[in-house]
């Protein structure tokens, strides 16, 4: 058997402090899981979590150094969102919040970077997110923390700067689902496995961003990670 061209590389993120990969099978993501930032979008008190995906090659793996990424056609409101982000080395299927987090390999920080315009013009239309969430370069994500390094992070300040300005200032223990919470629904859905990768919501403080701008992120005792829009 032969493929009928090259088959694309495996997607993967650093582990920090080893050489090691971790392979990326898919990625996931929840909506609106912070209640401030709820509010921003519109959204009143406590929802039941809500996903939705991005491709694997939409990632842009980072590390210390700041990393370049291109900015996206077809918008004129590009946004920001900072998110502590879920790496699995286990899974399974209807799971309990307490077994879900048996899954889980380590943490990293992540962007989910969003074309808003295309987004609440497909809310309005009742159309798909896909083209708003999941153009090429969407999700940079910093190198992961294994969980030996930094246990369940619940709790501490998750933030971003744009060209020095902080933008989004929040605290994990705000999340409205924690992580258990969210995997264990997440898989009630689909059948999670090794490599899925989770990013859990972010804070208030959303804003447009152009071509030029620095965004810097960060999450206590988690990391940081730093990309410039090109």
């Amino acid at each position: 058997m032969r493929y009928v061209f090259p088959p694309a590389a495996q997607v993967s993120v650093p582990v920090a402090g080893s050489d090691a990969l971790f392979p990326v099978r898919r990625v996931y993501c929840v909506g609106q899981n912070y209640a401030d930032h709820a509010a921003e979008m519109g959204a009143d008190g406590r929802q039941p979590p809500f996903f939705f995906s991005k491709p694997a090659d939409a990632l842009v793996p980072g590390g210390d150094d700041v990393r370049d990424v291109r900015f996206p056609p077809a918008t004129s409101n590009l946004q920001h969102e900072v998110e502590l982000v879920v790496a699995l080395a286990g899974g399974g299927a209807d799971a309990s919040p307490a077994q879900a987090l048996e899954w889980v390999y380590g943490y990293a920080v992540g962007l989910d970077l969003t074309r808003r315009d295309l987004q609440r013009a497909a809310k309005d239309k009742g159309h798909p997110w896909d083209m708003a969430k999941g153009f090429d370069q969407s999700a940079p994500i910093a190198a992961l923390q294994p969980l030996a390094s930094v246990g369940h992070p619940s709790r501490g300040a998750i933030w971003l700067k744009v060209n020095g300005q902080l933008q989004q200032s929040g605290d994990l223990e705000q999340m409205s689902w924690k992580v258990g919470e969210v995997i264990a629904n997440l898989s009630s859905y689909v059948t999670l496995a090794p490599g899925d990768l989770i990013f859990t919501g972010t804070p208030a403080g959303v804003s447009k961003v152009q071509r030029g701008d620095l965004l810097e992120a960060g999450i206590a005792g988690v990391g940081e990670l730093s990309v410039r829009l090109v």
